[in-house]
């Protein structure tokens, strides 16, 4: 990381985040299909509270619970970014598991909520090095 201007360290993580959660920019991608409705919000964004809330998986999650998980997970990256302390238990981020019409809209807006912090805070850290860029990475936790 040491080489790496941090204008551009920005530029690549903001994209990589926009494709994670709103779908590619443009014709390729780094992960993602270039499919329109890929991305986070594409893929959860047809779905009912009561497909959202179905079991399903080893674990028997449910898309709710995922969502809120990875919500949590946004969260404290933004925060952590922001030079503010965090806590390891993430026993908290699994407790929704089923949502109605209303939560599960909830649900969705908030996501998008801290993302869009995520993406400020991302924007405007001035010191990247590799514990910084693990913080911007909410799959890391």
């Amino acid at each position: 990381m040491t080489g790496t201007p941090p204008a551009v360290t920005v530029s690549l993580l903001t994209r990589m985040l926009r494709e994670a959660f709103d779908g590619p920019p443009g014709p390729w991608t780094y992960f993602t299909d270039t499919s329109p409705g890929t991305g986070v919000f594409g893929t959860i964004g047809g779905l009912s509270a009561a497909a959202a809330s179905r079991e399903g998986g080893p674990g028997r999650t449910t898309i709710a619970g995922h969502v809120h998980h990875l919500t949590s997970s946004v969260a404290l990256s933004t925060r952590g970014l922001r030079g503010e302390s965090t806590s390891r238990d993430r026993s908290r981020s699994w407790t929704v598991s089923v949502v109605d019409d209303a939560a599960w809209a909830a649900l969705r807006a908030r996501l998008r909520d801290e993302y869009e912090r995520l993406l400020v805070a991302v924007e405007t850290h001035t010191r990247w090095d590799e514990d910084a860029l693990g913080v911007a990475t909410p799959t890391r936790r």
